[in-house]
């Protein structure tokens, strides 16, 4: 499809320009990273401590640490080596004398660390508790590079844990939802809210099962919502609705993210933002090379967006936030759709189709004006049991005259119900189990540029 972009085309025409070696170690450096974003006053999560080597963590003293906190590798990427723990066990004693017998991987542990009392245990997102052993034996995985980009040796470091907005807590499964935003030459180009899943183990992070909603850039209110690039309605196992949410904080969001790309310095990136229930807009960190499954969150190209940004002059922040409001809003669709009357919907939209029953189905129909009848898979129809027929009625298909049945059919589009009687048709060769005809259209005005469906 003309306008999605690539990995190898972004890294080649955007990445590539703006990366330059001081910017690429300020951001695949993290402390570095929040260093600078404090120095120009743009809110991080506070940083507790730091352990860079074996001595350092054979020193450590645990009690400086709060109750919570998340340990995370300086240089790591996609989420990995995160550990979140949300809150302290009470302390327990326990003396060498009265361990009993240790397999040698226990000794081998206390010999390095020169513990003669078991330390209090923590408890992580998921609920389960985590001793002090391990926390430490994760620590030397981060220090002898396990989780870094080239497995380079890293440093582990302590920092605040955000806490979770009341709006984000029925959505979120034990961690902390984030906004992902891709700045451009100054200007927001495209946004989504990554969403903790019970899959991605409370983490916000697409590639580990985390869900990721669009966000329209100029009202900050949710669209169109994918888990492991499938689009989704409602979070995975609920009937929570991912379409409508607002973020609340909208422009103040947008302008965090073009305040952090001047701090470094860096043409493109991916700002990550998480809204803490007291402190507000917070920035997690800064990507140089966000992903590209936001375009199929956003159901729109990156690529076309960067065109037409490219080159402008934009002198401050809140003119920034102004042209991505304006470029890559729904303004001028709200305006179109309040003086014609009608809803403006594209080539291909979800629908909600009514059985015979309570039963309710959620689909991607055809939006075709060239078909006159609204057709439905006898498939579909069999299972949501549609099969009283009204009448029968010839056509002039693929395969010539035929005879097609036709069944009474309600679905909703847009939030109109329609009703309407529809053909069943076999279509076990088509992409569509629905095609919505130019009949049942009456209310609505057809851009097929909208909701254009982007492929992995």
């Amino acid at each position: 499809m003309p306008g999605v972009l690539g990995i190898n085309a972004r890294n080649l025409l955007y990445i590539k320009p703006s990366l330059t070696k001081r910017v690429a170690r300020i951001l695949d450096n993290k402390i570095l990273t929040k260093k600078i974003l404090s120095a120009k006053g743009i809110p991080t999560p506070k940083t507790f401590s730091s352990v860079s080597s074996l001595r350092e963590l054979t020193e450590f003293d645990w009690n400086e640490l709060p109750s919570s906190f998340a340990l995370k590798p300086n240089r790591g990427f996609g989420g990995e080596g995160i550990l979140v723990v949300f809150a302290r066990k009470k302390e327990r004693t326990q003396h060498f004398a009265n361990v009993g017998i240790l397999d040698p991987a226990s000794w081998r542990i206390m010999r390095i660390f020169g513990k003669r009392t078991l330390e209090p245990a923590w408890i992580k997102a998921d609920g389960t508790a985590i001793e002090l052993p391990d926390i430490k034996n994760h620590i030397l995985n981060v220090i002898d590079g396990t989780f870094s980009l080239g497995n380079l040796p890293d440093v582990a470091f302590f920092e605040e844990r955000i806490k979770i907005l009341k709006l984000f807590k029925e959505y979120s499964f034990r961690g902390i939802p984030d906004i992902r935003i891709i700045v451009y030459n100054s200007i927001p180009i495209m946004a989504e809210l990554r969403i903790p899943t019970k899959e991605s183990d409370g983490k916000a992070n697409l590639h580990l099962g985390a869900i990721g909603v669009g966000i329209d850039m100029e009202s900050g209110i949710t669209t169109h919502a994918i888990h492991n690039d499938r689009a989704i309605s409602y979070v995975p196992g609920s009937r929570l609705v991912l379409r409508g949410i607002k973020i609340p904080g909208w422009k103040e969001i947008l302008e965090l993210a073009i305040r952090a790309q001047k701090s470094v310095g860096c043409e493109l990136l991916g700002a990550d933002i998480s809204i803490d229930r007291d402190r507000g807009p917070i920035i997690l960190e800064l990507n140089a090379r966000p992903g590209l499954s936001i375009q199929i969150a956003n159901m729109a190209p990156l690529r076309e967006r960067f065109e037409r940004v490219r080159g402008l002059q934009v002198e401050t922040v809140k003119k920034g936030v102004k042209i991505a409001q304006d470029l890559f809003g729904g303004g001028l669709e709200e305006e179109l759709e309040e003086i014609s009357g009608k809803k403006i919907v594209g080539a291909r939209e979800e629908i909600t189709i009514h059985g015979t029953g309570k039963e309710r189905h959620i689909t991607f129909a055809k939006i075709d004006t060239g078909a006159y009848r609204t057709s439905i898979a006898k498939s579909l129809a069999d299972k949501l049991q549609l099969t009283h027929i009204l009448k029968y009625k010839k056509v002039r298909g693929a395969l010539g005259k035929e005879e097609r049945p036709i069944i009474d059919l309600v679905f909703e589009l847009d939030g109109e119900k329609v009703h309407t009687e529809a053909f069943i048709a076999s279509r076990e060769e088509m992409k569509h189990d629905v095609i919505i005809g130019r009949r049942d259209l009456k209310k609505f005005l057809v851009d097929p540029t909208k909701n254009l469906i982007l492929h992995k």
